[in-house]
């Protein structure tokens, strides 16, 4: 669980962000090295000092952008982390320094004019969040409807573009996505991160979410104010739960478990299949669970979408590898636009990451899905020269990176379903 005294520690604060592509070289190198330095003391058996991990969390948090995405990553991703150093940077998928209100005033009037009064006449003045992107209030319309007010950071997409324009960024992305070929995933994660910036985008990708689930018993997505939104600010209807730590320490009932875990594979992975839509951002800061066991899904600014020939090759890849085929295997990689290897190695190299990839569609019958689930794809996908022979389009490495963030989030809820049952039912009319 986040350390909550952490949390608070750093939305009180309030940092300006540096937009500077020096300055922001200096400091993501900076905290780069303090992650590095902890984990060589954890590897040694050293004691870690927390006030330096602290430092580091602050450090990114404060840069926003690219570094506090890496560092919401690490929080919930990779499993070889030290568990203190893990707890301290999953405070980063819902803290970090924010804005100070004078700032949040002056953006909500930019936005609204003389609207902007009756939102900063009842808007609370501690942000219930902050993300990389922007930092979220609570508020009152003057109808009396509580909504959340989402007000984008400034400076943000200079800072943004000063990081795609560093030339280290690539070492950043070689780490994430594991293949020295990453010209194409970085053009990728620039093109979601500046469309995050665009909250009429991410505004219109919510209702869509919201259309898509209308009449899904256990998913909520909060309705957008359209009327209220404008450049940098977006306004939704409030629907608070609690957090996965929070619901996970009442000790849930198995029932409930499952119900959930159901909701958020459903979430992720159908709307995938059979919407070509996927929220690329799963992880635990993104979703809450209401008292009645329904969940409520927040922040759509990352969302891809996918037409159908790639999903259909991803859905062909996925019951290559449950049939074990590995010519299959290949000649869906080549559907994919990648090159598959020529040779056996390759090939066992090519199977053992998609049958880390896919575990769960392996199983037949309900299982829990392991807290280590696809560690092996993800200590492959470290192999960079043999990822990067594949030369898979940068979308399909995104989405391959990023599923494994749902697979660690279902491991720690404990849910017991059949999940190869239900991919296989959502894809089934894409392989057809």
């Amino acid at each position: 669980m986040a350390d909550p005294t952490l949390r608070e520690r750093l939305l009180a604060d309030h940092d300006a962000i540096p937009t500077s592509a020096l300055r922001r070289l200096w400091r993501t190198g900076r905290s780069a090295l303090g992650v590095g330095a902890a984990l060589v003391r954890s590897r040694r058996g050293d004691e870690l000092d927390l006030s330096q991990l602290e430092g580091v969390v602050h450090e990114l948090g404060g840069l926003k952008g690219v570094a506090m995405k890496v560092g919401q990553m690490l929080g919930y991703l990779d499993a070889g982390m030290p568990p203190e150093l893990r707890q301290m940077m999953s405070t980063l998928q819902t803290a970090a320094p924010s804005a100070p209100l004078e700032e949040v005033h002056g953006v909500l009037r930019e936005a609204l004019g003389e609207r902007a009064q009756a939102l900063i006449d009842t808007l609370e003045p501690a942000p219930l969040a902050v993300a990389s992107i922007g930092q979220v209030h609570r508020a009152r319309l003057p109808d009396g409807t509580q909504v959340i007010v989402k007000v984008r950071h400034r400076g943000i997409e200079a800072a943004l573009r000063a990081d795609f324009r560093s030339a280290s960024l690539g070492k950043v992305f070689a780490a994430i996505a594991g293949t020295p070929a990453i010209r194409d995933i970085i053009e990728e994660a620039r093109t979601a991160f500046l469309e995050e910036c665009d909250f009429e985008l991410e505004a219109s990708r919510q209702q869509r979410f919201a259309e898509i689930f209308a009449d899904d018993a256990d998913l909520v997505i909060p309705a957008i104010e359209p009327a209220w939104c404008g450049p940098g600010v977006l306004v939704a209807r409030f629907v608070g739960g609690r957090s996965l730590a929070e619901f996970l320490a009442t000790a849930p009932a198995q029932a409930e478990r499952d119900r959930i875990g159901g909701a958020l594979f459903r979430f992720w992975v159908r709307t995938l299949y059979r919407e070509g839509l996927f929220h690329a951002d799963p992880h635990p800061g993104n979703f809450a669970i209401l008292d009645d066991g329904r969940v409520v899904l927040y922040d759509f600014g990352c969302v891809r979408q996918f037409d159908r020939q790639l999903l259909q090759g991803f859905a062909r890849l996925g019951e290559a590898t449950r049939r074990d085929d590995p010519a299959a295997m290949s000649a869906a990689i080549a559907g994919l636009g990648g090159v598959p290897p020529g040779d056996d190695a390759g090939r066992e190299h090519l199977r053992q990451l998609l049958r880390g990839f896919f575990g769960p569609l392996l199983h037949e019958g309900a299982r829990a899905i392991a807290a280590d689930e696809g560690f092996e794809a993800r200590t492959i996908m470290r192999d960079k020269l043999a990822v990067g022979r594949l030369q898979l389009p940068g979308r399909t490495l995104f989405l391959f990176r990023l599923r494994f963030g749902l697979y660690a989030v279902l491991a720690q809820l404990g849910a017991v379903l059949d999940w190869s049952a239900l991919e296989r039912s959502w894809a089934r009319a894409l392989v057809a």
